[in-house]
């Protein structure tokens, strides 16, 4: 078969860079970021946070080939910043979103856990009985909790 071995989509081979930077010489404050073993799964959402930015005049992906394991992001600033920078803040940016959705989404199944115990007949006097899972609203989410939920 031509198909490539599974591994060759996740595995970096030695010697070969995760992100590759080219300048194009031909757009001012541009630059292709070739970006080994992803797919579309990260090229569409770097590029929908980089159209966000103001300082971004232009991004876009593609996946050269659907057999290479790589992606290609080009992207456009104004004078404000670089390509690189703009790349990085959408990063930093991305990473803080996904961390407050994992936050939020361990909350509520602590929370959804609680109730569950509750209406099974679990001690409504029990510590966190009653009460929001958010830290927000009084409680410490980093209490230890078994998490297997069924939903």
């Amino acid at each position: 078969m031509n198909a490539p071995d599974f591994y060759e989509m996740f595995t970096l081979p030695e010697g070969v860079k995760k992100v590759g930077v080219h300048l194009d010489l031909k757009q001012p404050n541009t630059a292709i970021f070739e970006i080994q073993k992803e797919d579309h799964t990260l090229g569409n959402i770097l590029t929908k946070k980089l159209h966000k930015d103001n300082r971004v005049l232009f991004s876009g992906y593609k996946s050269p080939h659907p057999l290479e394991h790589k992606i290609l992001i080009r992207v456009q600033t104004t004078e404000e910043t670089t390509p690189t920078g703009a790349l990085k803040d959408a990063i930093t940016s991305l990473l803080a979103e996904l961390t407050n959705i994992k936050a939020r989404f361990e909350f509520d199944l602590i929370r959804v856990k609680a109730e569950q115990e509750a209406r099974q007949g679990g001690d409504p006097a029990a510590p966190g009985a009653g009460r929001s899972a958010y830290p927000a609203d009084g409680i410490d989410g980093a209490a230890a909790v078994n998490l297997d939920v069924d939903f």
